[in-house]
């Protein structure tokens, strides 16, 4: 398997990640389904690219970024955003992927631009019952998050969702807390055969929005509390 470069994200890395990430989702049938009929790829790239600037920002204490890069091109190939339970903000271990900072002044720019941008979803809250039961679990223990993986789907196997999932069981690892994940069924083997054990699973019925039903599943990792 190629040795993917894990990488801190930057505001430079805004146009790649928009790409990357609408475009991952958009071949998730459950996500496709959210978005008025008619919204194309490609618009909803471009508002991605107005929208992701003010997210890479926002909430720096505990939400990390890291991207896959090519070895050789430096091209970004997935990525992962983390968020650290309070109490680890300062977790050393995980600095290198905190966003740099900006000013006063650019971050007012930054909302602004992200405000304007189009991003009306439809609301399917009522048939989500796991996002509520893995903020129950959140609110039990400290855990490492797991808030968002994507992988373009032309770059998707070929390891790159797994290298970045094992870098941040490393960096667990290190800090010596237990990390949970919200799944859907492509990315459900990965987190299974890196060692993360199922906690709750809910099907999540959308069919009246015109989707076939799907599986949603909480998994937990455990990290080895005696090498942290």
């Amino acid at each position: 398997m190629t040795a993917y470069r894990i990488e801190p994200c930057t505001l430079a890395d805004v146009p790649a990640l928009a790409r990357n990430n609408m475009s991952a989702f958009w071949t998730n049938q459950s996500w496709y389904l959210l978005w008025p009929k008619g919204t194309k790829l490609d618009f909803l790239i471009e508002q991605a690219t107005q929208r992701i600037p003010n997210n890479l920002v926002c909430n720096r204490e505990t939400l990390r970024h890291q991207k896959a890069v090519d070895p050789e091109t430096g091209v970004l190939l997935g990525y992962a955003r983390w968020k650290l339970p309070a109490g680890y903000e300062g977790a050393v271990e995980w600095e290198d992927s905190q966003i740099a900072d900006v000013s006063e002044e650019e971050k007012r720019a930054l909302k602004e631009r992200s405000d304007v941008a189009w991003w009306e979803p439809i609301s399917m809250n009522e048939i989500d019952d796991c996002s509520p039961e893995k903020e129950r679990l959140l609110a039990k223990k400290p855990y490492i998050s797991l808030d968002y993986l994507a992988v373009h789907p032309e770059n998707k196997g070929k390891g790159i969702a797994t290298a970045l999932v094992e870098t941040g069981i490393s960096l667990a690892e290190k800090t010596g807390v237990d990390m949970l994940v919200l799944a859907f069924e492509a990315a459900l083997n990965i987190y299974k055969k890196l060692g993360f054990k199922e906690i709750h699973r809910g099907y999540q019925d959308n069919t009246k929005y015109g989707g076939d039903g799907y599986w949603v599943t909480i998994l937990e990792y455990k990290v080895n509390k005696a090498s942290s």
